[in-house]
């Protein structure tokens, strides 16, 4: 039993980490397209098509990922037969998919307006049919327990990216002062198809690597194994479906709704680029807290093992998420004046949205921590209902106001959408599996870190110079985190954490 739990934590390390990393790696990349881009506008389309390619992942694999695992684990089941099953199923709909999307590229580029670069829409389906394909044989890496094989190839994918990146973006224009005739090619008037060569190129890479971990005897399971998986997985397309569009509705559909007449849609484009760069600063609470979960609750869960009270370990892991993620939402309004340097100053008039957004996310990741029950319970079927609860706020926030009120329709159709999905969560929670959740504790941290982001965003408006309100802003998240270890976690608690832990008494 300890090893296996040994291992299980070696194993949640590193598929933590390498989400972790590959999260803070591609975050990096899309920082530095907003200095290298020619345009606003090629960044909402760059960010628009993402969304796009995000969605129809999701979609191309229909559950299949999860099915293998169920099947796969089945002790009457062949794993090496429901590989070859999942593996065939994929490869037939994502040809019928590539023949499709080529047969009809023309109508397809002119909904992604781009009308006259149907290129760019053969690139998309070959990095989408390349991303899918790939799906199974990393769900065969976990499943046979090679984490380091895993994320070794899921890193060096992001690392061919980024350098084939930094050569288009840096290393060519030089080249082409130095080189005129030998890079009349390059124009930065086609960085959109730079960056799809760079993932198409990585995933090529990619997809032949993880293949080549693949050592089974290919062994079709029949209709039959084929039937019982779509069966299995399919409901869970529309959960999937809904989660992503939850995600990523408002940059999909901005470009739709925002009135613009023009064909190719330039000033929805800029107003859309503009929205993702802030977005991007919000995305550290993303990682951040992703780094918190990886690194405390087995903390807190090893914890409540000994006490065998495993309601107290959830309760505990959520008001200790909540505490931090506020911590890191304060950190970055509160130091925005030099965080807002990651991204050029021709994007910093959406700025604006930060703290919407990211009080937005912390309600996501409450969300996700309180989701436990459904899952505890086996009514998986409530997470799809609260996600299209969600994506219907969302929808229907972004089409009434996005002509009126542009981005700041996307940011607060983000905070409402996840607002109602949190709150909408706890309650069927208590009904169904209940937890005595510290609300308390909760609610004072939650309205002190507003009444000091409060303050944070007075001072942007009001004071003047960078430096006093860097000073004030210091002075109100030192006095957070003093608060916070004083009232959010108990002492014998701290002093068994690394480093802090020699410094309380």
């Amino acid at each position: 039993m300890a090893g296996g739990m040994k291992t299980l934590a070696k194993e949640t390390v590193i598929y933590g980490g390498t989400t972790i990393v590959q999260k803070s790696l591609s975050w990096f990349l899309a920082l530095f397209y907003t200095y290298v881009l020619p345009s606003q506008a090629d960044m909402g389309v760059f960010n628009n098509f993402y969304a796009w390619i995000a969605l129809f992942q999701v979609i191309l694999t229909y559950g299949m990922e999860t099915g293998f695992f169920r099947f796969a684990n089945k002790e009457n089941e062949n794993p090496d037969k429901v590989f070859s099953t999942t593996i065939t199923s994929l490869f037939f709909t994502t040809l019928v998919f590539v023949a499709l999307a080529i047969s009809f590229v023309n109508p397809i580029a002119s909904g992604l307006n781009v009308a006259d670069k149907q290129h760019l829409v053969i690139m998309m389906v070959i990095i989408l049919a390349l991303d899918v394909i790939s799906a199974i044989p990393f769900a065969f890496l976990r499943y046979k327990n090679r984490p380091i094989r895993f994320a070794s190839i899921k890193i060096s994918n992001i690392v061919v990216t980024i350098i084939l990146n930094l050569f288009f973006f840096l290393a060519c224009p030089v080249l082409a002062k130095q080189y005129p005739d030998s890079f009349a090619w390059f124009s930065l008037d086609n960085s959109i198809e730079y960056i799809l060569i760079s993932n198409i190129i990585a995933s090529v890479f990619q997809t032949i690597f993880v293949f080549t971990q693949v050592r089974i005897k290919y062994q079709f399971g029949g209709t039959d194994l084929l039937k019982r998986m779509l069966k299995y997985s399919l409901p869970l397309l529309i959960l999937g479906v809904a989660g992503i569009l939850n995600q990523n509705a408002s940059i999909i559909l901005f470009p739709e709704i925002y009135p613009d007449p023009s064909p190719e849609k330039h000033a929805a484009f800029s107003e859309l680029g503009i929205y993702s760069a802030a977005m991007k600063i919000a995305i550290i609470l993303i990682v951040m807290t992703q780094a918190f979960r990886y690194a405390f609750e087995p903390f807190i869960f090893s914890k409540s093992r000994d006490k065998k009270d495993n309601k107290q370990a959830y309760a505990d892991a959520t008001k200790y998420f909540i505490i931090f993620g506020l911590f890191v939402m304060l950190f970055v309004i509160g130091y925005l004046d030099v965080i807002k340097y990651l991204i050029k100053s021709t994007y910093h008039k959406g700025l604006i949205v930060i703290p919407i957004v990211m009080m937005g996310e912390i309600f996501f990741s409450i969300y996700f921590n309180l989701s436990l029950w459904y899952k505890l319970t086996d009514k998986t079927k409530w997470g799809a209902y609260m996600s299209l609860i969600g994506l219907t706020i969302t929808l229907i926030i972004n089409i009434v106001f996005i002509p009126k009120y542009s981005y700041m329709a996307c940011a607060w159709a983000s905070f409402f959408a996840n607002l109602v999905m949190m709150l909408i969560s706890y309650f069927m929670g208590q009904k169904y599996y209940p937890i005595k959740y510290d609300l308390k504790s909760a609610g004072f941290f939650m309205i002190l870190a507003i009444a000091m982001m409060a303050i944070f965003i007075y001072g942007f408006v009001y004071i003047g110079k960078e430096w006093v309100r860097l000073l004030i802003n210091t002075a109100l998240i030192v006095a957070y985190v003093i608060i916070a270890l004083k009232k959010g976690f108990p002492k014998e608690m701290l002093q068994r954490l690394p480093v802090l832990g020699k410094f309380i008494k």
